[in-house]
Order: C-alpha cells, then structure tokens, then sequence
C-alpha cells in the first residue's frame, strides 16, 4: 500500500485504498486473497490512518489467512542513552509514535504470528527518499533548512531494510523485529554524508542545535536479535553512504 503510485516501472497493479474505511479494506483483501501482507500506510499527526487504519489491514488480513508484516518506527520509544531491545516495551512521547505504538498492540492481538518491523531514517541511494530530498533541498538554496547535530538516530539503508523485510515475511519470525544502521549519527552528519555521496558542497549544510523541541532527540534501536536471525547485513550510515570510488 502506497500513498501514490511510487516513481520508476509499474511493474504490479497498484489499487487506491482508504485503510480508514474498514469496508474497503475487508473488500480488497477479501477479492485479492494475498499470501502475505507488508503494511506501510501511516501519516505523521494522523490517528485514523496509523492505528485505526492499521487495525483494519490487521483484521482483514487475519480473516483471510494472509502473513503479516507491519512496518514500525523507532519513535514508539522515548530515547535515551540505552538502546532499545526488541523486547523493550513503547514509551512513546509524541503523537505518531503513540499511533505506531497502538498499531503495534493492536496487531499483536490480532494475529500473535505477525512481525512488526521497527526501524529508523531510511536512506535511499536515487536522491527520491524524504531524507536525501531534504539535503538537496537545502543545498540547493530552496529552503533554509537546518540540520540539528544534537538528535540522533540509527538511519538505516533502503536496500537493507527491503532485504530484511523479505526474509523476515519469509520467515516464522513474530512479534518486535529491528532493522537499522549499526552507526548511531546526528541528523547533521547524515545530511553531510549525503552531500558528500552526492557530490555536493558539504560545507554549505548548517548546523543548528535541536534544544527543547518536543519528542526524543536520541533513539537507538539494538538490532542484535534480528540481526542474527537474517542474512541481510544492516550497515550503518558512514558504510552505506560512502561516496563511490574515484574513476582510474
């Protein structure tokens, strides 16, 4: 399920959903009958569609037999100096991840077989992810985007969290799954690896201090059962965003 059609080949046939409308998506499931199901559906600041949406994918798919999948986040936690375990309880502090965290228990209830996949910042390596659109936005003068070096994460390669997803819906695992970068980096050295990867001025990315914003400013996600149970190595960010070698 996507907000829109993504970019790239249209290489499967892409249906509009509402997940909010809990006949719709019986309907859909119920005509399609899928093996599996790997749900994504959420929006920032919006309960309908991160929990109660996540409540109706969770239902229809237990009702018509279907693997699942529920894709988390890091912020169900409220950050600190310890990273979370796949067997920490949520803690969430903002909004959204209070939605995720409901989404999460509500799954859990449902179908006690799904996994649900918390990661982090998800990084691209075509420029088309929200992370490096940010950066190049930034450089290219068309916002005044700062980039805090006192919020941390754990930002995690799109073709490792695809890869970890596979094995993990081909798999019997169930309950809490963490994928992420094995490198805890600030927001702002990541908008510098990005830069630097994509050949722009690394100099011109401005730091700023986060200070009393809400939500957590640091979250590290301990991926060390997961990790073990998949072959896809989680690299972490100063690996994945290495700036390619020099032609000879």
């Amino acid at each position: 399920m996507s907000r829109s059609n993504p970019h790239g080949p249209q290489l499967y046939e892409w249906r509009h959903l509402d997940v909010r409308d809990e006949a719709a998506v019986d309907e859909l499931i119920r005509g399609v009958r899928p093996d599996l199901v790997v749900h994504t559906a959420a929006v920032m600041g919006d309960w309908g569609v991160t929990a109660i949406g996540s409540v109706n994918v969770a239902a229809a798919a237990a009702r018509y037999g279907a693997r699942q999948v529920h894709m988390s986040t890091d912020a169900v936690f409220a950050g600190g100096s310890t990273a979370y375990r796949e067997t920490d309880r949520p803690s969430p502090v903002t909004p959204y991840g209070s939605a995720k965290a409901a989404a999460e228990t509500a799954l859990g209830a449902i179908d006690p077989t799904a996994a649900f996949v918390r990661t982090s910042l998800i990084v691209g390596s075509d420029g088309q992810s929200p992370r490096e659109r940010l950066v190049h936005e930034a450089l290219a003068g068309s916002s005044g985007r700062t980039f805090f070096t006192d919020e941390f994460r754990c930002p995690v390669s799109l073709d490792d969290l695809v890869g970890a997803v596979w094995e993990i819906s081909d798999s019997g695992l169930e309950g809490a799954q963490h994928v992420a970068g094995q490198h805890s980096i600030s927001q702002y050295e990541l908008a510098v690896l990005i830069a630097r990867r994509d050949g722009l001025d690394e100099e011109r990315v401005r730091p700023a201090l986060r200070g009393a914003r809400p939500g957590a400013a640091v979250i590290r996600l301990d991926c060390t059962a997961t990790q073990a149970a998949l072959q896809t190595t989680f690299r972490g960010a100063r690996a994945f965003l290495r700036p390619p070698p020099s032609p000879a």
